[in-house]
């Protein structure tokens, strides 16, 4: 939260969108509850991927770089469909993109691995995880926006 025109902000709901200004102010607790159950649902997803698919302290962390590049270009994909169809739901936003998709990318977990393969002695994993990670998530996020978005203009036809 922060502090404009001395209002409290949730920085997760867009309020340059009239609707979710009105949502959050209207129902602050379904806003706040479409994030909860939505983090709860991703995280789920997250975790059930990184336990089935382990990686080793100075080894690169492919379960982590797939789930954050798989949510980002998720992520790109959703703005666009809630683009298309002038924000959707009101909770849309709220519950797809930051619940489920902020709880199942996991940046800080993403830290954590780049620290423990620097720790164990592999600082080219590290470098190239840390890069890669970066750059693939932007990229992630801008294909999945693109992709979405051509789609939608050519089922539009």
């Amino acid at each position: 939260m922060t502090e404009r025109a001395g209002r409290r902000v949730d920085p997760d709901v867009d309020l340059r969108v009239p609707r979710d200004r009105r949502e959050l102010a209207r129902h602050p607790a379904a806003v706040v509850g479409a994030v909860a159950v939505g983090g709860v649902l991703g995280s789920l997803a997250r975790a059930g991927l990184q336990a089935a698919f382990p990686h080793g302290p100075g080894t690169f962390a492919w379960a982590t770089f797939g789930i954050n590049l798989t949510g980002c270009l998720l992520i790109g994909a959703l703005m666009a469909v809630l683009r298309a169809v002038g924000g959707g739901s009101a909770l849309a936003r709220p519950f797809l993109g930051v619940g489920v998709l902020g709880g199942f990318t996991t940046f800080s977990t993403y830290v954590v691995d780049v620290h423990q393969a620097l720790v164990a002695g592999a600082p080219g994993v590290a470098l190239g995880y840390l890069v890669s990670t970066v750059v693939g998530a932007l990229l992630a996020v801008w294909a999945g926006d693109t992709l979405a978005g051509r789609l939608l203009r050519r089922s539009d036809r």
